[in-house]
């Protein structure tokens, strides 16, 4: 993890969170405080925030298509 002062980083600001993305980041204070930047829960390039994984169960397409077909009525 790179760490940059706060100065540095409001100059680099664009780039630092560019660098967060890949590894994260530690900006430090004069003072001593030290903040950590990482990236929220992003979807991975080319991955649809849609897509989510399957469940196994015993349920039939049938079961299924007709459960959708009773909530339209």
């Amino acid at each position: 993890m790179k760490v940059y002062s706060c100065s540095e980083a409001s100059r680099k600001f664009v780039a630092i969170l560019d660098t967060a993305q890949r590894e994260g980041v530690i900006i430090t204070r004069r003072d001593g405080r030290r903040y950590k930047i990482v990236p929220l829960n992003t979807p991975e390039k080319g991955k649809s925030p849609l897509s989510v994984k399957h469940l196994k169960t015993n349920i039939t397409t049938e079961e299924i298509l007709s459960v959708i077909r009773e909530g339209r009525r």
